[in-house]
Protein backbone atom coordinates (compact mmCIF):
# COMPACT_ATOMS: atom_id res chain seq x y z
CA UNK A 1 0.00 0.00 0.00
CA UNK A 2 1.37 3.35 -0.95
CA UNK A 3 1.55 6.15 1.58
CA UNK A 4 -0.65 8.83 0.02
CA UNK A 5 -4.38 8.39 -0.43
CA UNK A 6 -6.39 10.10 -3.12
CA UNK A 7 -9.67 9.45 -4.88
CA UNK A 8 -9.22 6.36 -7.07
CA UNK A 9 -8.62 7.49 -10.65
CA UNK A 10 -6.96 5.66 -13.51
CA UNK A 11 -5.11 7.88 -15.93
CA UNK A 12 -5.06 5.72 -19.04
CA UNK A 13 -2.24 6.11 -21.53
CA UNK A 14 -1.16 4.55 -24.76
CA UNK A 15 0.15 1.41 -23.10
CA UNK A 16 -1.45 1.10 -19.73
CA UNK A 17 -2.56 2.66 -16.50
CA UNK A 18 -1.01 5.01 -14.02
CA UNK A 19 -1.92 4.72 -10.33
CA UNK A 20 -2.66 8.03 -8.68
CA UNK A 21 -2.20 6.52 -5.23
CA UNK A 22 1.59 6.65 -5.43
CA UNK A 23 2.98 9.14 -2.97
CA UNK A 24 4.36 12.34 -4.46
CA UNK A 25 6.79 14.73 -2.89
CA UNK A 26 5.17 17.73 -4.49
CA UNK A 27 1.47 17.88 -5.38
CA UNK A 28 2.03 20.69 -7.88
CA UNK A 29 4.49 18.51 -9.77
CA UNK A 30 1.93 15.72 -9.88
CA UNK A 31 -0.68 18.06 -11.30
CA UNK A 32 1.80 19.15 -13.94
CA UNK A 33 2.55 15.53 -14.79
CA UNK A 34 -1.11 14.71 -15.16
CA UNK A 35 -1.51 17.72 -17.42
CA UNK A 36 1.24 16.37 -19.64
CA UNK A 37 -0.29 12.89 -19.69
CA UNK A 38 -3.79 14.14 -20.32
CA UNK A 39 -2.94 16.45 -23.19
CA UNK A 40 -2.65 15.03 -26.68
CA UNK A 41 -4.54 14.70 -29.85
CA UNK A 42 -8.26 14.02 -29.78
CA UNK A 43 -9.36 10.68 -31.18
CA UNK A 44 -9.22 10.71 -34.96
CA UNK A 45 -11.17 8.38 -37.16
CA UNK A 46 -9.49 7.54 -40.46
CA UNK A 47 -11.45 5.46 -42.90
CA UNK A 48 -11.30 4.14 -46.40
CA UNK A 49 -13.39 1.97 -48.72
CA UNK A 50 -11.62 0.20 -51.60
CA UNK A 51 -9.73 2.72 -53.70
CA UNK A 52 -12.18 5.54 -53.06
CA UNK A 53 -11.54 8.45 -50.70
CA UNK A 54 -12.15 7.95 -46.97
CA UNK A 55 -15.79 8.21 -46.01
CA UNK A 56 -18.08 7.41 -43.11
CA UNK A 57 -19.89 4.11 -43.28
CA UNK A 58 -23.66 4.19 -43.08
CA UNK A 59 -25.56 2.01 -40.64
CA UNK A 60 -26.35 -0.44 -43.44
CA UNK A 61 -22.64 -0.69 -44.27
CA UNK A 62 -21.62 -1.55 -40.70
CA UNK A 63 -22.43 -5.25 -41.03
CA UNK A 64 -20.08 -5.46 -44.01
CA UNK A 65 -17.29 -3.42 -42.40
CA UNK A 66 -14.38 -4.61 -40.29
CA UNK A 67 -13.07 -1.88 -37.97
CA UNK A 68 -9.50 -2.14 -36.72
CA UNK A 69 -8.52 0.08 -33.81
CA UNK A 70 -5.51 1.16 -31.81
CA UNK A 71 -4.53 3.83 -29.30
CA UNK A 72 -2.13 6.52 -30.43
CA UNK A 73 -1.26 10.19 -30.13
CA UNK A 74 0.03 10.11 -33.71
CA UNK A 75 -2.97 9.12 -35.88
CA UNK A 76 -1.27 9.78 -39.22
CA UNK A 77 1.66 7.51 -38.44
CA UNK A 78 -0.59 4.80 -37.04
CA UNK A 79 -2.90 4.94 -40.07
CA UNK A 80 0.04 4.16 -42.33
CA UNK A 81 0.89 1.21 -40.10
CA UNK A 82 -2.59 -0.29 -39.98
CA UNK A 83 -3.98 0.42 -43.46
CA UNK A 84 -1.89 -2.14 -45.42
CA UNK A 85 -2.72 -4.96 -43.00
CA UNK A 86 -6.41 -4.12 -42.98
CA UNK A 87 -6.51 -3.88 -46.78
CA UNK A 88 -4.81 -7.26 -47.10
CA UNK A 89 -7.20 -8.86 -44.61
CA UNK A 90 -10.53 -7.67 -46.00
CA UNK A 91 -9.56 -8.83 -49.48
CA UNK A 92 -9.97 -12.38 -48.12
CA UNK A 93 -13.24 -11.90 -46.20
CA UNK A 94 -15.86 -11.28 -48.87
CA UNK A 95 -17.42 -14.72 -48.32
CA UNK A 96 -18.19 -13.80 -44.68
CA UNK A 97 -19.76 -10.52 -45.73
CA UNK A 98 -16.83 -8.17 -45.12
CA UNK A 99 -16.21 -5.85 -48.06
CA UNK A 100 -14.71 -2.73 -46.49
CA UNK A 101 -12.59 -1.67 -43.56
CA UNK A 102 -12.19 1.33 -41.30
CA UNK A 103 -9.43 2.44 -38.97
CA UNK A 104 -10.60 3.95 -35.71
CA UNK A 105 -7.91 5.54 -33.56
CA UNK A 106 -8.55 6.20 -29.87
CA UNK A 107 -6.71 8.84 -27.88
CA UNK A 108 -6.36 6.57 -24.82
CA UNK A 109 -7.41 3.25 -23.34
CA UNK A 110 -10.58 4.69 -21.83
CA UNK A 111 -11.82 5.74 -25.25
CA UNK A 112 -10.90 2.37 -26.77
CA UNK A 113 -12.87 0.60 -24.03
CA UNK A 114 -15.84 2.78 -24.93
CA UNK A 115 -15.48 1.93 -28.62
CA UNK A 116 -15.37 -1.80 -27.84
CA UNK A 117 -18.41 -1.60 -25.58
CA UNK A 118 -20.35 0.26 -28.27
CA UNK A 119 -19.36 -2.24 -30.94
CA UNK A 120 -17.54 0.46 -32.92
CA UNK A 121 -14.27 -1.50 -33.03
CA UNK A 122 -13.96 -5.16 -34.08
CA UNK A 123 -10.22 -5.83 -33.99
CA UNK A 124 -7.51 -4.30 -31.81
CA UNK A 125 -3.74 -4.76 -31.66
CA UNK A 126 -2.07 -3.63 -28.44
CA UNK A 127 0.25 -4.40 -25.55
CA UNK A 128 -0.49 -7.14 -23.00
CA UNK A 129 -1.42 -4.65 -20.25
CA UNK A 130 -3.91 -2.90 -22.50
CA UNK A 131 -5.21 -6.25 -23.73
CA UNK A 132 -6.00 -7.31 -20.17
CA UNK A 133 -7.71 -3.98 -19.58
CA UNK A 134 -9.89 -4.38 -22.70
CA UNK A 135 -10.69 -7.94 -21.70
CA UNK A 136 -11.77 -6.99 -18.18
CA UNK A 137 -13.47 -3.65 -18.90
CA UNK A 138 -14.98 -4.21 -22.34
CA UNK A 139 -15.37 -7.97 -22.70
CA UNK A 140 -12.82 -8.18 -25.51
CA UNK A 141 -11.47 -11.60 -26.46
CA UNK A 142 -7.77 -12.30 -26.86
CA UNK A 143 -7.30 -13.86 -30.29
CA UNK A 144 -3.60 -14.36 -31.02
CA UNK A 145 -0.08 -13.40 -30.01
CA UNK A 146 1.77 -11.15 -32.44
CA UNK A 147 5.50 -11.41 -33.00
CA UNK A 148 6.22 -7.68 -33.10
CA UNK A 149 9.56 -6.88 -34.74
CA UNK A 150 10.30 -10.59 -34.77
CA UNK A 151 9.88 -11.00 -31.00
CA UNK A 152 7.19 -13.10 -29.37
CA UNK A 153 7.81 -12.27 -25.72
CA UNK A 154 9.95 -10.03 -23.56
CA UNK A 155 10.58 -9.17 -19.93
CA UNK A 156 11.75 -6.31 -17.73
CA UNK A 157 15.27 -6.09 -16.37
CA UNK A 158 16.25 -3.98 -13.37
CA UNK A 159 19.93 -3.05 -13.32
CA UNK A 160 22.52 -1.06 -11.41
CA UNK A 161 26.24 -0.37 -11.58
CA UNK A 162 28.44 -3.39 -10.88
CA UNK A 163 29.93 -1.85 -7.74
CA UNK A 164 26.51 -1.00 -6.29
CA UNK A 165 25.37 -2.65 -3.06
CA UNK A 166 21.93 -3.32 -4.58
CA UNK A 167 21.17 -7.03 -4.71
CA UNK A 168 17.37 -7.22 -4.34
CA UNK A 169 14.29 -5.06 -4.86
CA UNK A 170 14.27 -4.22 -1.15
CA UNK A 171 17.72 -2.69 -1.49
CA UNK A 172 16.10 0.11 -3.50
CA UNK A 173 14.53 1.60 -0.36
CA UNK A 174 16.00 5.06 0.15
CA UNK A 175 17.39 4.97 -3.39
CA UNK A 176 16.20 6.12 -6.83
CA UNK A 177 15.26 4.11 -9.91
CA UNK A 178 15.00 5.60 -13.41
CA UNK A 179 11.84 4.65 -15.33
CA UNK A 180 10.94 5.73 -18.85
CA UNK A 181 7.44 7.27 -18.77
CA UNK A 182 3.93 6.52 -17.45
CA UNK A 183 2.90 4.85 -20.71
CA UNK A 184 5.59 2.19 -20.81
CA UNK A 185 4.71 -1.40 -19.99
CA UNK A 186 8.21 -2.78 -19.46
CA UNK A 187 9.85 0.43 -18.20
CA UNK A 188 7.19 1.65 -15.78
CA UNK A 189 4.15 -0.52 -15.14
CA UNK A 190 5.97 -3.81 -14.62
CA UNK A 191 8.77 -2.50 -12.37
CA UNK A 192 6.35 -0.31 -10.39
CA UNK A 193 4.04 -3.27 -9.80
CA UNK A 194 6.96 -5.53 -8.83
CA UNK A 195 8.04 -3.03 -6.20
CA UNK A 196 4.49 -2.59 -4.89
CA UNK A 197 4.09 -6.38 -4.68
CA UNK A 198 7.09 -6.46 -2.34
CA UNK A 199 5.26 -4.03 -0.06
CA UNK A 200 7.52 -1.13 -0.97
CA UNK A 201 6.27 2.46 -1.12
CA UNK A 202 7.02 4.66 -4.12
CA UNK A 203 7.73 8.38 -4.32
CA UNK A 204 7.68 10.27 -7.61
CA UNK A 205 10.64 12.64 -7.90
CA UNK A 206 10.93 15.73 -10.09
CA UNK A 207 14.44 14.68 -11.16
CA UNK A 208 16.97 11.97 -10.30
CA UNK A 209 18.90 14.54 -8.27
CA UNK A 210 16.08 14.73 -5.73
CA UNK A 211 16.37 12.16 -2.97
CA UNK A 212 13.42 10.08 -1.77
CA UNK A 213 12.32 9.64 1.84
CA UNK A 214 14.50 7.11 3.63
CA UNK A 215 11.69 4.55 3.83
CA UNK A 216 10.55 4.79 0.20
CA UNK A 217 11.78 3.98 -3.31
CA UNK A 218 12.12 7.12 -5.39
CA UNK A 219 11.52 7.04 -9.12
CA UNK A 220 12.02 9.65 -11.82
CA UNK A 221 10.94 9.61 -15.46
CA UNK A 222 13.79 9.67 -17.98
CA UNK A 223 11.49 9.87 -21.07
CA UNK A 224 13.90 7.75 -23.17
CA UNK A 225 15.65 4.43 -22.68
CA UNK A 226 19.07 5.92 -23.40
CA UNK A 227 18.46 8.50 -20.67
CA UNK A 228 17.67 5.71 -18.22
CA UNK A 229 20.94 3.99 -19.08
CA UNK A 230 22.91 7.24 -18.92
CA UNK A 231 21.48 8.26 -15.54
CA UNK A 232 22.55 4.96 -14.00
CA UNK A 233 25.94 5.05 -15.70
CA UNK A 234 26.65 8.55 -14.38
CA UNK A 235 25.32 7.79 -10.91
CA UNK A 236 22.34 10.14 -11.17
CA UNK A 237 20.05 7.19 -10.45
CA UNK A 238 20.91 4.12 -8.40
CA UNK A 239 19.08 1.74 -10.73
CA UNK A 240 17.11 1.62 -13.95
CA UNK A 241 14.50 -0.58 -15.61
CA UNK A 242 13.47 -1.35 -19.16
CA UNK A 243 12.94 -4.40 -21.36
CA UNK A 244 15.54 -7.03 -22.18
CA UNK A 245 15.17 -5.87 -25.79
CA UNK A 246 16.28 -2.37 -24.81
CA UNK A 247 19.13 -3.89 -22.79
CA UNK A 248 20.51 -5.44 -25.98
CA UNK A 249 19.84 -2.40 -28.16
CA UNK A 250 22.95 -0.23 -28.56
CA UNK A 251 20.74 2.79 -29.26
CA UNK A 252 19.09 2.36 -25.86
CA UNK A 253 21.98 1.06 -23.80
CA UNK A 254 25.52 1.66 -25.02
CA UNK A 255 27.87 -1.30 -24.82
CA UNK A 256 30.15 0.69 -22.54
CA UNK A 257 27.16 1.21 -20.24
CA UNK A 258 26.21 -2.46 -20.18
CA UNK A 259 29.77 -3.42 -19.31
CA UNK A 260 29.48 -1.22 -16.22
CA UNK A 261 26.08 -2.65 -15.22
CA UNK A 262 24.68 -5.84 -13.76
CA UNK A 263 21.08 -7.05 -13.75
CA UNK A 264 19.78 -7.70 -10.24
CA UNK A 265 16.18 -8.63 -11.06
CA UNK A 266 14.17 -9.93 -14.02
CA UNK A 267 10.41 -10.07 -14.38
CA UNK A 268 8.57 -13.04 -15.82
CA UNK A 269 8.28 -13.14 -19.60
CA UNK A 270 5.12 -11.70 -21.14
CA UNK A 271 3.81 -11.73 -24.74
CA UNK A 272 5.20 -8.88 -26.83
CA UNK A 273 1.87 -7.91 -28.44
CA UNK A 274 -1.69 -9.17 -28.56
CA UNK A 275 -4.46 -9.25 -31.19
CA UNK A 276 -7.99 -8.96 -29.76
CA UNK A 277 -11.55 -8.87 -31.06
CA UNK A 278 -14.70 -7.55 -29.44
CA UNK A 279 -16.48 -10.28 -27.52
CA UNK A 280 -19.69 -10.24 -29.56
CA UNK A 281 -18.06 -10.25 -33.00
CA UNK A 282 -19.73 -12.65 -35.45
CA UNK A 283 -18.04 -16.06 -34.89
CA UNK A 284 -17.65 -16.59 -38.64
CA UNK A 285 -15.82 -13.27 -39.01
CA UNK A 286 -13.68 -13.96 -35.95
CA UNK A 287 -12.74 -17.40 -37.22
CA UNK A 288 -11.85 -16.10 -40.69
CA UNK A 289 -9.76 -13.23 -39.28
CA UNK A 290 -7.84 -15.66 -37.10
CA UNK A 291 -7.18 -18.00 -40.02
CA UNK A 292 -6.01 -15.13 -42.26
CA UNK A 293 -3.58 -13.83 -39.65
CA UNK A 294 -2.14 -17.27 -38.92
CA UNK A 295 -1.55 -17.90 -42.63
CA UNK A 296 -0.28 -14.41 -43.53
CA UNK A 297 3.46 -14.95 -42.83
CA UNK A 298 3.55 -17.71 -45.46
CA UNK A 299 1.78 -15.58 -48.07
CA UNK A 300 4.14 -13.48 -50.25
CA UNK A 301 1.30 -11.02 -50.86
CA UNK A 302 1.26 -10.20 -47.13
CA UNK A 303 4.94 -9.24 -46.87
CA UNK A 304 4.48 -5.48 -47.23
CA UNK A 305 1.47 -5.43 -44.92
CA UNK A 306 3.29 -7.39 -42.21
CA UNK A 307 6.30 -5.10 -42.44
CA UNK A 308 4.11 -2.03 -41.97
CA UNK A 309 2.30 -3.80 -39.12
CA UNK A 310 5.21 -3.25 -36.71
CA UNK A 311 7.47 -5.64 -38.67
CA UNK A 312 5.34 -8.62 -37.67
CA UNK A 313 6.93 -11.96 -38.49
CA UNK A 314 4.09 -14.22 -37.40
CA UNK A 315 0.94 -14.71 -35.37
CA UNK A 316 0.32 -17.72 -33.20
CA UNK A 317 -2.08 -19.15 -30.66
CA UNK A 318 -1.14 -18.50 -27.05
CA UNK A 319 0.61 -21.45 -25.40
CA UNK A 320 0.89 -22.33 -21.72
CA UNK A 321 3.82 -19.96 -21.21
CA UNK A 322 1.90 -17.11 -22.82
CA UNK A 323 -1.12 -17.76 -20.63
CA UNK A 324 1.14 -17.76 -17.57
CA UNK A 325 2.56 -14.42 -18.72
CA UNK A 326 -0.93 -12.96 -19.06
CA UNK A 327 -1.81 -14.30 -15.61
CA UNK A 328 1.23 -12.43 -14.27
CA UNK A 329 0.03 -9.26 -15.96
CA UNK A 330 -3.42 -9.63 -14.39
CA UNK A 331 -1.80 -10.03 -11.00
CA UNK A 332 0.41 -6.97 -11.50
CA UNK A 333 -2.56 -4.93 -12.69
CA UNK A 334 -4.48 -5.83 -9.56
CA UNK A 335 -1.53 -4.78 -7.43
CA UNK A 336 -1.45 -1.36 -9.08
CA UNK A 337 -5.21 -0.99 -8.68
CA UNK A 338 -5.08 -1.96 -5.01
CA UNK A 339 -2.40 0.68 -4.49
CA UNK A 340 -5.08 3.25 -5.29
CA UNK A 341 -7.55 2.06 -2.68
Amino acid sequence: MVAARRSPVLFETMEGIVPNGIKLRDVSRWRHLIGVIACGLLGLQLMWAGSSAAQTATESDRGHTLVIGHVSENPKKLYQRLKPMATYTIAKMDDVGIRRCEVLIAKDNRQMISYLRQGRVDWVTDTPFSAILYEEKAGAEILLKKWKKGVGEYHTVLFCRRESAIQTLHDLVGRTIALEDPGSTSAYLVPAALLLREGLQLALLASPRERPPADMVGYAFSQQEINTSTWVYRGLADAGAFSNLDWRNDDHSFQTHRQAFRIFHRSKAIPRAIELVRGDLDPAIKSRLKAILLAAPADPDAAAALKAYQKTTKFEALDAADLAGLAEIRALTQIVQRAME
